[in-house]
């Protein structure tokens, strides 16, 4: 007598449900179908990381081995502008009991250290990651020869001395509280080649780990222009490596490209991305400079690629609008940048994002919850 065992499916499109398990056919990730939009909860005041001395960026966030949750952020003296950045800027740590927090600040990991270094001056743009026992942070420095801890201005040349300075680097160590291995060379240089896109800086790292182990860097690169100091068209490259402290192969051709909106006049198409791996695809949260990934209906896009290489938006990109809600009502009058994920097994349970407050008067780093 044979038993014959019945199995319940029930199909929706592109995808199988199975057991309480999703299988999609196209082999698609289910952030291929996610709408973060759809997620987004109001802001509450805990959750907003601010300090009445300085202004606050960038905000990357992990979780220790004593159950923690810890932030590395830039700062820099309110008293000196919003983009004063450059110089002033610093990697500091805050930590909480819960991830969306509240954050208190912990200490300044990266003391300036003199002009003599590469990353002497300024350090900016974090990035941690946590592989195979050890914590790497990816971060931006630069130095230069101008008068530092003063306001600074686009309009200035001194800025842009040191704007144009960036590299990239990494910090290795074992303990999130404690010293980090600094570098005096930067993991991520510009190219030699006068012509390439990257000839005049690197900056604003992100970094994952693809599912063959491959170490993937995303980095803003600009190019020369003669004549102009400022240089040419900002972009974005990639470079893999087997290590988390490189030698990095930078891929020629810049990505994050939608062609048929690319011109001489774009400067910037997409900026400060966020990265992460899941099951043989890698995505990426954006900055939607000119709308051309959400055709202009989100702050914040949703890209993925197979390679690396080549992106294109997901089926819902659009991510947060340009105005965010927070918990008494009011609406952001900036749009969220520096886009951070904190995954809780696989899963986004926080959005963390820069975001200017009162017309950029100050800035803040916000946290905001996920919908299950």
């Amino acid at each position: 007598m044979r038993t014959i065992i019945l199995l319940l499916f029930i199909l929706i499109p592109g995808r199988l449900i199975c057991q309480g398990k999703i299988q999609n056919k196209d082999n698609s990730t289910v952030f291929d179908h996610i709408d973060f939009s759809q997620k987004i909860l109001p802001i509450a005041s805990d959750n907003i990381f601010s300090d009445s001395t300085f202004n606050i960026w960038c905000g990357s966030v992990i979780k220790g081995k004593n159950g923690k949750y810890y932030m590395f952020y830039s700062r820099w003296p309110r008293v000196y502008g919003h983009y004063a950045w450059i110089p002033n800027s610093e990697i500091a740590l805050a930590k909480a009991d819960k991830p969306e927090g509240p954050y208190k600040h912990v200490k300044v990991v990266f003391e300036r250290r003199g002009s003599q270094y590469w990353d002497g001056i300024c350090t900016h743009n974090p990035a941690v990651l946590a592989y195979q026992g050890k914590y790497y942070l990816y971060y931006m420095g630069t130095t230069g020869n101008s008068v530092v801890n003063m306001p600074a201005s686009m309009q200035d040349n001194n800025w842009w001395e040191y704007r144009n300075n960036q590299r990239i680097g990494v910090a290795v160590t074992t303990n999130l509280e404690g010293d980090w291995q600094r570098f005096d060379k930067p993991v991520l240089d510009v190219s030699r080649d006068s012509t390439a896109y990257d000839a005049l800086m690197v900056s604003n790292p992100a970094i994952t780990v693809d599912n063959k182990g491959k170490v993937v860097l995303v980095y803003k690169q600009v190019a020369k222009k003669t004549g102009v100091l400022r240089g040419g068209k900002v972009r974005f490259g990639v470079a893999f490596s087997k290590s988390m402290l490189g030698p990095f192969i930078k891929h020629p051709e810049p990505i994050f490209q939608a062609k048929q909106k690319d011109n001489e006049n774009v400067w910037m198409m997409a900026e400060d991305p966020f990265l992460w791996s899941s099951k043989g695809k890698i995505y990426a949260i954006v900055t939607d400079v000119i709308g051309a990934f959400t055709n202009k209906k989100a702050a914040l896009a949703l890209l993925n690629s197979k390679d690396g290489v080549n992106w294109e938006p997901t089926n819902n990109p659009q991510v947060v609008p340009y105005n965010i809600n927070f918990s008494n009502g009011s609406k952001s009058d900036d749009k969220l940048e520096r886009p951070w994920i904190y995954f809780d097994n696989g899963k986004p349970k926080v959005l963390f994002g820069a975001l200017g407050i009162n017309k950029r008067s100050y800035s803040v780093n916000v946290a905001i919850k996920l919908k299950e």
